[in-house]
Parts: C-alpha cells; sequence; structure tokens
C-alpha cells in the first residue's frame, strides 16, 4: 500500500493505493481526515473527478463531525452526571467512603469524593477493565463464524480510531467502546475480525461483515452518526 497526499481545491485527501483494492471510497475520518483509497492503476485526473462528485457530501460529513464534536460537553463529576455504559447513562454519586475510588453499584456510579482531582483517570481504568473481558466474549462468539484466529483482545486508548489490528492478530480496542450500546460494540468487533481477512475496506471485506452480521449497515450508520457523542469523558 502507498500513501501520499491529493489536493482537490480546499480539500486535502490522505491517498492510499493498494494492489487489491478493486474500487475508490473516501472515509471521512473521526478526526476530520480525509482518506481516499485507490487501486494503483486508476489515474489521479479520475480520482480529482470523483472527490469534485463528492464534494457536497464530503463537506456535509464534515459540518456534521464538526457540529457533533462541539456539541459534546466536557465532564464536570458532580452528583448527578451521567456517565455511559454499554449505551446507558448511569448517574455518578459522590460518596465519602468505600473500598474502591470508583464502582458502579445498585445502578449508580460511584466515586470517592477525596478522588475527584483523578476522577477521569479512575473512570479510564474502570472502563478498560471493564472493556476487556466484555470484548473478549464477543470476540469468541464470532471467531469460529467468521473462520479467524485472532490472538486475543487488548484494550488501549487508540486516539481517534475504535479498532485496530496488530502484530500476531491481536485485536486492539479504544476504551470507549465499552460506552457504546451493545450491538454497536459489537459491531466494532466484527468489523476488526473482518480485518483478519482483508486488510482494507474492499467489496470483499464488507461481505464478510455482513455474512457474520446481516444488519451491520445500520449499526454503522449508528456509529458513523452517534460514536462521536461518546468522546466527553
Amino acid at each position: 500500500m502507498t500513501d501520499s497526499l491529493l489536493q482537490v481545491g480546499d480539500l486535502s485527501l490522505a491517498l492510499r493505493r493498494s494492489p487489491r483494492r478493486k474500487t475508490v471510497q473516501i472515509t471521512v475520518e473521526r478526526n476530520g481526515e480525509l482518506v481516499l483509497a485507490a487501486p494503483l492503476d486508476v489515474d489521479e485526473e479520475l480520482l480529482r473527478r470523483f472527490v469534485e462528485e463528492k464534494r457536497f457530501w464530503i463537506y456535509s460529513r464534515l459540518a456534521e463531525k464538526d457540529r457533533l464534536q462541539h456539541s459534546v460537553p466536557t465532564k464536570e463529576y458532580v452528583d448527578g452526571e451521567g456517565f455511559l455504559y454499554l449505551g446507558r447513562s448511569y448517574r455518578l454519586k459522590l460518596v465519602d467512603e468505600q473500598d474502591v475510588p470508583l464502582k458502579l453499584s445498585a445502578g449508580r456510579f460511584r466515586l470517592l469524593r477525596s478522588e475527584l482531582q483523578q476522577a477521569r483517570g479512575h473512570f479510564i481504568r474502570w472502563y478498560s477493565a471493564h472493556a476487556k473481558p466484555w470484548l473478549a466474549q464477543r470476540m469468541d462468539d464470532f471467531r469460529n463464524r467468521m473462520a479467524v484466529s485472532p490472538g486475543g483482545v487488548k484494550v488501549q486508548d487508540l486516539g481517534y480510531r475504535w479498532g485496530s489490528c496488530g502484530k500476531g492478530d491481536w485485536l486492539y480496542f479504544h476504551w470507549k467502546t465499552i460506552l457504546l450500546p451493545a450491538p454497536i460494540a459489537e459491531y466494532v468487533v466484527v468489523h476488526e475480525l473482518a480485518h483478519l481477512h482483508e486488510p482494507h475496506h474492499t467489496p470483499g471485506f464488507w461481505l464478510r461483515v455482513e455474512r457474520a452480521m446481516p444488519d451491520y449497515a445500520q449499526r454503522k450508520t449508528w456509529l458513523d452518526e452517534h460514536g462521536v457523542t461518546v468522546e466527553g469523558i
């Protein structure tokens, strides 16, 4: 795969050519980066025309992402504030005594008042610890169906990516994946499992995803449109 930069008017796109790709596709990444994936033999002028034809769609997607990112408030860690876990919002209760800094108990996140300065770190560690077994179980649910042998699951901060594949076929997931509704987080798992067969988003890749998850398109659309709303932790 080769990478370069393609400038079309005021749009800058990361051009990624691959001998395995059969079609041209534009992706708007979660950080607003534009990626143009193309076969090796497609003429640059044809790529420019393709981008021009998609210009309105690109601007619409960029505007929507910008609106959503600006509408996500930063957490204040005060009593009654809601925190997501598998798509459901749980209210925060500050407590003066408990055996751990943070836990989910009786339908509330309970945080030691004395740990307020480290609240975000405690939430990240809690989410990471609970994400790993949940995601590993979903991986096991689909591995035979998708004929893959992943090395295992690792949870960490992946920046603007929900997941990725690493050496030894390990699957990496952003800790924020566990904030998503369960069906959407499950789609992220299936998406990464399909990459063990197909490293790029080829028609063959999406066919594998569809075989494992026939309603993947609805889940993908939800993630594209609403995934950014979990960013404010």
